[in-house]
């Protein structure tokens, strides 16, 4: 499953600072004036998901177990013991900022435009920090630099749009019904309606699809605020007051401060964690920030547990078995038999493959088995 997360927003709200955060490392070019990132910049990072490790240790304890106990029990604490872990992955995309007139070319807007449309998921990084010391461009406040970026996508989607429906009129086919929805995307758009928040039937949606417009994709508001205002007790009015002021539902806004995840990736892993205790936070922007676009996605992840590897699969909610075994090898699909099927919980409670068979935890479901976010799978293939 290819997700790939594309980070917009004005120049100088903080998203290459987010980028070389996620990233761990300073990939993208940061500078403080604008267009300093002309090229998208991309990098690939793991999806933190805690149940690997979980699911490391007990597969070594149950493979290893006789070398276990005559070593006094060190298996489970020794990491180089444990099958290699492969967790899922995310594309993230740092996009140069857009400005107003974008879609009419201004800053290179339709080459960055460009770069959207090949994303799953925009993350529109807003600032809602202050800082005399970082230039705004084109950026006022809040509410209308989201305003502004939202102005531009739907006037992108305009011209797409109209070129579609000119097309159309050269065509010898009969396009009269999908002339007509096109005409009920425009009216939307000039409302200022996104394309991901009309309804459509399940044939007009299939036809919406080939459309690729940029607001029909899955967003995410990445609000950036200063590090005085990033506390645990301010998340949930900030939530709350953005999610208004955008008419947005809040369940797409993150708060994160890009300047604390700048810090936090020049930190060792244990000196993360102390200091997200510190803040109050359980985890880090990262986490939130895929998790989000898991949801925003309708993604989960299946998990293989063996000797060879531990490894996190993702797939689309609603995904058969069949399809998942795909994920895997393609040619698993031709010659399934059964999924071996054991939820997270119960491989942790019952120590693995052998605890979970002798309680009777482990079963056997057949191709149209729908996958559970953690399921623990293990397909049975023919010759």
């Amino acid at each position: 499953m290819n997700l790939s997360v594309g980070i917009v927003g004005l120049p100088n709200v903080g998203k290459s600072t987010l980028f070389n955060a996620l990233l761990k490392k300073q990939i993208a070019y940061v500078a403080n004036y604008p267009f300093a990132t002309i090229e998208p910049n991309v990098g690939v990072v793991p999806v933190p998901d805690p149940r690997l490790e979980v699911l490391a240790k007990i597969t070594a304890e149950e493979i290893l177990k006789p070398f276990d106990f005559a070593q006094g029990g060190q298996v489970q604490d020794d990491k180089s013991k444990w099958p290699p872990i492969v967790p899922a992955t995310v594309k993230f995309v740092d996009i140069a900022g857009l400005v107003k007139g974008a879609a009419e070319g201004a800053g290179l807007g339709n080459k960055f435009l460009s770069h959207i449309r090949e994303v799953s998921v925009i993350a529109h990084v807003v600032r809602a920090f202050t800082d005399d010391n970082i230039i705004r461009e084109g950026s006022s406040d809040p509410e209308n630099d989201y305003a502004t970026i939202q102005t531009e996508l739907i006037l992108a989607d305009l011209q797409t749009l109209e070129k579609s429906k000119i097309k159309n009129q050269k065509s010898k086919t009969q396009v009269k019904n999908q002339n007509e929805i096109i005409d009920k995307i425009i009216e939307g758009l000039n409302t200022g309606q996104a394309v991901r928040t009309m309804k459509f039937s399940d044939e007009e949606q299939e036809f919406v699809n080939t459309l690729f417009l940029l607001t029909a994709k899955p967003e995410i508001v990445v609000l950036n605020v200063s590090e005085d205002e990033y506390t645990l007790v301010n998340i949930e009015p900030l939530v709350e007051r953005y999610a208004n002021l955008f008419q947005i539902s809040r369940e797409k806004i993150i708060v994160l401060c890009a300047k604390i995840e700048s810090e936090l990736s020049e930190l060792s892993e244990e000196e993360q964690k102390q200091y997200l205790k510190d803040l109050g936070f359980p985890n880090s922007g990262l986490e939130r920030l895929t998790k989000k676009a898991y949801e925003s996605l309708g993604l989960i992840s299946f998990l293989t547990a063996g000797e060879k590897e531990v490894r996190a699969w993702t797939i689309r909610r609603g995904t058969t078995a069949l399809a998942a075994s795909g994920t895997i090898h393609t040619d698993f699909m031709k010659k399934f038999i059964k999924a071996e099927v054991v939820s997270y919980d119960d491989f942790v409670k019952f120590g693995g493959w052998k605890g979970t068979r002798e309680k009777g935890k482990a079963r056997l479901e057949g191709k149209d088995y729908i996958m559970q976010d953690g399921d623990v799978i293990e397909f049975k293939i023919g010759s």
